[in-house]
């Protein structure tokens, strides 16, 4: 069975969960399933990049939540910026299903929710951000893709917030970052988790 969270149509044993989850001090409702990242809770991660993420900082512009899955963090960072668009992407159907499902439960309307294999189907080139929890579990090839190539999608001042684990390749996606963009600032360290961050320069 290619039941990864990663794949494009993961074949699951369905088993829908509810939960809740509070983001920003607002109470987020969540279906869940088979076949996505982190169906329980919202991992550690993605909560460490939240808290760290400053959209006071940001240009003009869209975002795009690159790998959403089932949408915390695209659909946090909508409910933080309403003047903004959230893109939220991924490559997992099922996933996005879920996504459209939690935008609804939670009236939140400020995003596109639509599929794309990394950058391959993203047609914008004006960004203020893009943020991702890359899928660590789909090999180097596929995180260095999502870090590299998210360049020309953003404005100039626009940012890249990644988030990843020491362990699992943190300070070599730095040095990727910054050989890409000029510049990467770790922003936030939490138990082993580094919340990376690189701005386009003029």
């Amino acid at each position: 069975m290619t039941n990864y969270y990663y794949t494009h149509n993961p074949e699951v044993v369905h088993d829908e969960k509810q939960w809740n989850f509070k983001i920003f001090d607002h109470q987020f409702n969540f279906t869940t399933d088979n076949g996505v990242f982190s169906k329980r809770t919202l991992d550690y991660g993605s909560r460490t990049l939240l808290d760290a993420f400053n959209p006071a900082i940001l240009p003009a512009g869209d975002i795009l939540d690159l790998g959403t899955g089932y949408g915390p963090i695209g659909m946090a960072l909508a409910y933080q910026s309403p003047d903004r668009t959230v893109d939220m992407v991924d490559v997992n159907e099922l996933a996005l299903s879920l996504a459209r499902k939690n935008t609804a439960l939670n009236q939140i309307t400020n995003v596109n929710i639509f599929t794309s294999d990394c950058y391959q189907q993203i047609e914008k080139n004006n960004y203020a951000a893009i943020v991702t929890n890359p899928p660590v579990r789909a090999g180097k090839d596929v995180v260095s893709a999502m870090l590299t190539e998210a360049l020309p999608h953003l404005v100039v001042g626009g940012t890249l917030t990644v988030v990843l684990q020491k362990k699992q390749g943190a300070p070599s996606a730095k040095k990727m970052m910054t050989a890409t963009f000029g510049n990467c600032e770790i922003i936030k360290k939490d138990k082993g988790y580094y919340i990376l961050q690189s701005r386009k320069e003029g």
